[in-house]
């Protein structure tokens, strides 16, 4: 990054948040202060990723901040490209994969009904395979940071504030070392959290499962008084009524999970804990 930085003729800082990583990331990078201008943030422990780049914007510095996961995946050559079209007057300038073939079938299916059902109640539309990897003008990084909501979906919340935007393909190139942390568990878990901070029709779903209960139940019993006016009384079925007192029931406790999960959104934001802790922090020579 640096290197590519010199080439293209900016003055940059280099902005490592270490997200409570046990591989040495925090001393290989003070490692380098000499010769770099490097700020190096360690936190306490696994905060997530959308802590960490908080943790990195909130340090930044410059007229324009570029976001990028350490992986190495996303080609730096493409830096060029994106500040080419922020000199154009872009204000975010993003990533997109160009395609997720070196994805499973199944992943690719989940992650394209998220983002059907994200944006399907979302009033700021958010790019499908948007990556994190993005230019940003100063204004939109403290628009970010002024946010004062811990559960960050941050692919949300770079739509949310606007701005003029445009997207730049990119093609993934293989990690560069190890392999992603990042598994069904922790996706399952930030999709929650982009649903429940982005949407609120899963909770306006119920209104109308409700509505559709209540009128199939009283057409059900307009339907049983006349054929007991005409055919007289027989004798009801054990099994339909415990079917359908178990379909009500699974009803009712997905419902009020669905209300947990956005009460637990609330009840973090009500204890006003940060959003991260800084464990260790390095800052060493001046933007070059």
């Amino acid at each position: 990054m640096a290197a590519e930085a010199t080439r293209l003729g900016r003055t940059y800082e280099i902005i490592v948040a270490d997200d409570g990583s046990t591989d040495g990331t925090y001393e290989a990078a003070t490692a380098l202060a000499p010769q770099i201008p490097l700020t190096a943030v360690r936190l306490s422990r696994n905060f997530g990723k959308e802590q960490a780049m908080c943790a990195g914007l909130s340090r930044s510095t410059g007229a324009a901040v570029v976001i990028m996961d350490a992986d190495l995946q996303e080609p730096v050559s493409t830096l060029e490209d994106m500040l080419a079209r922020y000199d154009e007057g872009y204000e975010v300038v993003f990533a997109v994969r160009a395609h997720r073939q070196d994805e499973g079938t199944i992943k690719r299916f989940l992650t394209r009904g998220f983002y059907k059902l994200l944006t399907m109640g979302s009033e700021c539309p958010i790019p499908e395979n948007a990556r994190d990897y993005r230019v940003m003008d100063r204004k939109v990084a403290d628009a970010l940071l002024s946010l004062p909501e811990r559960n960050k979906f941050m692919k949300g919340l770079f739509s949310w504030v606007g701005f003029r935007s445009c997207a730049v393909p990119i093609e993934l190139k293989p990690r560069h070392s190890g392999h992603s942390k990042f598994g069904f568990r922790r996706l399952f878990r930030l999709a929650l959290t982009g649903l429940t901070s982005f949407t609120d029709w899963p909770l306006r779903i119920w209104t109308v499962i409700g509505l559709g209960i209540a009128g199939l139940s009283i057409a059900y019993s307009f339907w049983i008084v006349l054929k007991t006016l005409i055919w007289g009384v027989d004798v009801p079925g054990f099994a339909t009524i415990t079917t359908a007192v178990f379909f009500l029931g699974g009803l009712q406790i997905m419902s009020i999970g669905v209300i947990g999960e956005y009460l637990s959104r609330v009840f973090a934001e009500v204890k006003q804990r940060p959003g991260y802790i800084v464990a260790e922090e390095f800052r060493a020579g001046e933007a070059s």
